[in-house]
């Protein structure tokens, strides 16, 4: 690179601005990340929110959480409107909350998600998936070319996080789209069209918990498996119980957290397994490697790529001085490919130890549901690859299309030769 590339590629970094990021940056964002990192891994936004790139500066600021907060409420009024569905929603769940909301719903989940309760969920999520690929073989044999994100990805946490809630078979259709609404408001920036669609499903999604809350109360489940029920009791949390909004808004979460993210991961890894023939060869002869394999697509192409905090006092981070009450949009994406933490970050290794990724945030507000998540990806790609090893992506194949969330919209898919 000569010199004039090499200024120009400061220029580049030095002005970068999320609301605006450059041509084909959503589809691959990573050259993007790299000259961040090199040049401007605290990067000051426009709006005067700061973008935070390096994976030790992430580190630091998912465990203190005496300077950087979680809660939301003064950056989601402006972007949603004070007292609207979305606004409401964002600033009651658990991921944009501080103690003591946070605190006492997160033990109530935790005490739902022990390792032993997750144990217990296996052979359902083992059936569930052995399902679907039935119905894979059984369009592979029409000749249909089947979608592994409609087909298959999507429907795995549909129905893990259904059984989680027990929300009847009939009554789960409208979960995924109600989901994607929802998360899809949590982009930089937003159209019209987006911000409707996003206060319709929480109004939607709001009015058909109640009615399964109230049917719940009247007929309670047993709490060792149904954590709708848990948290009507406030069972496993500190003895207090949560108000009909903070109920609600928080079974919405558990979709969100659990949904696209997850459906992303599977997705994800059977792109990356594709497109890595040698990585695939490798798993295929060793499937014990599928833990590593999983934890390295999480790093590799990690499902939400941006989170938040907001500085609570006066900080300097990477020489930068920051005030208090700045947005910080942590840059999980960046510091999972910051070669300061990852020897030849963007080579994809199904092998690669330690892989201390923060694809799960970290801290106190790392993800309740990680165990779960891991076991749904392990599972689901496991037994995909012994059931169709030859498999082959086709044309076809597009991107989600978001910042915040990684992942694909379509994988259109050949299952064998």
């Amino acid at each position: 690179m000569d010199r004039d590339q090499a200024d120009d590629t400061i220029r580049m970094a030095r002005g970068f601005v999320l609301a605006r990021p450059p041509a084909g940056f959503v589809a691959d964002p990573f050259p993007v990340y790299a000259t961040l990192l090199a040049h401007a891994p605290v990067q000051p936004q426009p709006d005067g929110s700061v973008l935070i790139c390096r994976h030790a500066d992430l580190d630091r600021i998912y465990r203190d959480t005496t300077l950087f907060r979680s809660d939301k409420k003064a950056a989601f009024a402006p972007k949603f409107g004070p007292g609207t569905p979305l606004y409401e929603h964002h600033t009651t769940s658990l991921v944009f909350n501080d103690p003591p909301l946070h605190t006492r719903v997160r033990r109530i989940m935790s005490a739902a998600l022990t390792p032993r309760a997750i144990a217990r969920m296996e052979p359902g999520l083992i059936a569930t998936v052995d399902h679907l690929l039935d119905g894979l073989a059984g369009r592979a044999k029409l000749d249909e070319t089947p979608d592994l994100i409609e087909d298959f990805a999507s429907s795995i946490p549909i129905q893990i996080i259904g059984n989680l809630l027990d929300i009847p078979q009939s009554e789960r259709a409208p979960l995924r789209d109600w989901s994607l609404a929802i998360l899809g408001a949590l982009e930089p920036v937003l159209s019209d069209d987006q911000l409707s669609r996003g206060h319709a499903a929480v109004t939607e999604f709001c009015a058909y918990l109640k009615d399964l809350v109230a049917r719940r109360r009247a007929n309670p489940g047993d709490p060792e498996t149904d954590v709708l029920t848990r948290l009507i009791t406030g069972e496993g949390g500190d003895g207090g119980t949560l108000s009909e909004m903070e109920l609600v808004q928080n079974c919405i979460f558990i979709l969100n957290a659990g949904h696209e993210t997850t459906t992303n991961l599977i997705g994800s890894a059977l792109a990356m397994l594709h497109d890595h023939p040698d990585q695939k060869a490798l798993l295929l002869a060793d499937p014990e490697l599928a833990p590593s394999a999983i934890e390295e697509v999480l790093r590799y192409q990690s499902p939400n790529q941006l989170g938040n905090r907001e500085t609570t006092a006066p900080v300097t981070i990477g020489g930068i001085d920051i005030p208090a009450g700045t947005n910080l949009h942590l840059c999980i994406g960046a510091a999972n490919r910051d070669p300061a933490q990852f020897p030849d970050p963007d080579r994809f290794d199904i092998t690669r130890k330690p892989n201390r990724h923060l694809a799960f945030a970290g801290g106190p507000h790392v993800c309740v549901g990680l165990t779960l998540a891991r076991m749904e990806g392990r599972i689901a790609v496991s037994r995909f690859l012994a059931r169709f090893p030859d498999y082959a992506l086709v044309e076809g194949r597009r991107h989600g299309g978001r910042l915040r969330f990684r992942g694909y919209a379509a994988l259109p898919a050949r299952l064998g030769p």
